[in-house]
């Protein structure tokens, strides 16, 4: 048996100042609502995904770090790239980066309207 994970990287947490605002701005820059969820130690927003045992996330009720200095998160948005840059400066974020290119696709920093910083890849 190996001590290998079968994911580094178990969920994600994203602390936000104001749930419905942040809500809007993950569901329309991602264009993947949010389902809410109560079964945990506090209310939060679940990032959907395909199946039950792919890594995901949620936005939960708390104090976000000083704006870019937390942790990146990157999320998956559908090509083209460009067009969720654009919801994320009309849904009230910051565009920080050109697309940068990767062997796997490109992504481009930005921060969620309460500063976190996400980074936005398509394939």
């Amino acid at each position: 048996m190996s001590s290998i994970p079968q994911n580094a990287v178990v969920w994600v947490e994203i602390p936000v100042a104001d749930m419905d605002r942040a809500k809007a701005f993950y569901g329309a820059v991602l264009q993947n609502e949010l389902a809410d969820e109560a079964g945990g130690p506090n209310p939060m927003a679940r990032f959907r995904s395909a199946s039950e045992e792919a890594t995901s996330g949620h936005l939960y009720a708390g104090k976000p770090a000083a704006p870019g200095t937390g942790s990146t998160i990157h999320l998956a948005v559908a090509a083209p790239l460009e067009e969720a840059m654009e919801r994320v400066t009309a849904n009230g974020g910051q565009v920080v980066s050109p697309p940068i290119q990767l062997p796997a696709g490109r992504f481009a920093y930005c921060l969620d309207p309460d500063g976190n910083s996400i980074g936005l890849f398509a394939a």
